[in-house]
């Protein structure tokens, strides 16, 4: 699974990958200071079901902190993207074609309005206006796919998709509803985009918003999910946390201050104001969201004992996988190894005691025994 940071230059992407995957990137207040995208895991967090079961787990590819698992998952900055990138401007070609590789977008807008669409310092600039270009030059970009087609048969346009991360059979759904005149087209590449990228707006720079452009752009994009976002305060959280002047944890919303100088602690209390006022930073909501909501994730643990929960070594629920919704026991296989899907024969589920066969379809939580022929 593999998130993708977009939006125009200048908007805070690079602050916010910094900030949720505690890598330390470039970062300017100058235009496309991202020439090469910036790649890394950031972690999302559930509930563990070492608590449901009373047990002390062992986590192998991740973290259990006070009953929490911290699950990591990819992520991408991509490069700044302007009007009229699908023509070459900007590094729009370059951005194209990293773009395709994200299964969910999260788009960071800069909600104060004080730079413009090229990423220059503006006055009142309308936050809108950057989403729906965003939006439109994707969906250009697609439209520019979809008519290298021979023919607009569902075979020839499925052949041009393959490079998105997409089904047939959802293109096919939305083939069968559609028309190709031009502003058909265009309506067929808005839902292939909706349905291989979902898109969530981060609405940064909440703290510079004087002109109450975040209340507007959730009146005006009622069917998007748009959270408020802080990403210089969840990095100067970051930050402060690995100097050990807070104490401060990804799943918390708030943080105490251990040991600061009166400058630090008052730059601090202005961070906290502004995570009272919107509940945090926003950063880690954003991530959650975009995982469990709009790319409909779930975690599953594979096993190699039911009755005990552990792998081969004994570590108790050692590896939490995430999948997406509607995935089944086969696919779990072949995301722990090729060759256990190759020779599957079974799968127990540990909580209800009982055998289930490769197309049982995966829950959240799910603890999973895979049984494959030696």
């Amino acid at each position: 699974m593999l998130f993708g940071i977009v939006g125009k230059p200048s908007s805070g992407k690079s602050t916010f990958f910094s900030a949720a995957t505690e890598i330390e990137v470039k970062i300017s207040p100058r235009p496309f200071t991202t020439i090469d995208p910036n790649k890394g895991t950031t972690l999302i967090f559930s509930k563990c079901p070492c608590s449901e079961f009373k047990l002390k787990c062992n986590p192998m590819n991740s973290k259990c902190e006070k009953g929490i698992r911290q699950i990591p998952v990819n992520i991408i900055d991509l490069l700044g993207i302007v009007p009229e990138a699908h023509k070459g401007k900007g590094l729009g070609n370059k951005f194209l074609d990293e773009v395709r590789t994200a299964d969910v977008l999260i788009h960071v807008v800069d909600i104060s309005g004080t730079t413009d669409e090229f990423g220059n310092p503006a006055e009142n600039y309308d936050p809108s206006k950057e989403i729906e270009f965003v939006e439109n030059e994707i969906i250009h970009w697609i439209v520019g796919i979809l008519k290298r087609a021979k023919r607009l048969t569902l075979e020839d346009i499925a052949k041009q998709l393959t490079g998105l991360k997409i089904k047939k059979e959802d293109i096919e759904e939305i083939y069968k509803e559609s028309s190709f005149d031009e502003e058909g087209i265009i309506n067929f590449a808005r839902k292939i985009k909706e349905k291989a990228m979902p898109t969530i707006i981060a609405a940064n720079k909440i703290d510079l918003d004087k002109k109450n452009n975040f209340e507007k752009i959730k009146e005006e994009y009622k069917e998007k999910i748009i959270i408020p976002v802080y990403a210089d305060g969840e990095l100067a959280l970051v930050r402060a946390r690995k100097k050990g002047i807070i104490s401060y944890s990804i799943y918390e919303k708030n943080f105490e201050i251990i040991k600061a100088t009166k400058e630090q602690e008052e730059a601090l209390e202005r961070i906290r104001k502004i995570i009272e006022r919107y509940g945090s930073t926003g950063v880690r909501e954003t991530l959650q969201l975009a995982f469990f909501e709009l790319w409909k994730g779930i975690i599953v643990y594979p096993v190699s004992d039911e009755k005990n929960l552990t792998d081969n070594f004994g570590n108790v629920l050692p590896d939490a996988i995430p999948l997406k919704k509607g995935s089944r026991v086969i696919d779990l296989a072949e995301k722990i190894h090729s060759d256990l899907a190759k020779n599957f024969l079974f799968a127990i589920d540990a909580r209800k005691k009982m055998r289930i066969g490769r197309d049982y379809v995966l829950n959240h939580d799910d603890i999973i025994k895979i049984v494959a022929a030696k």
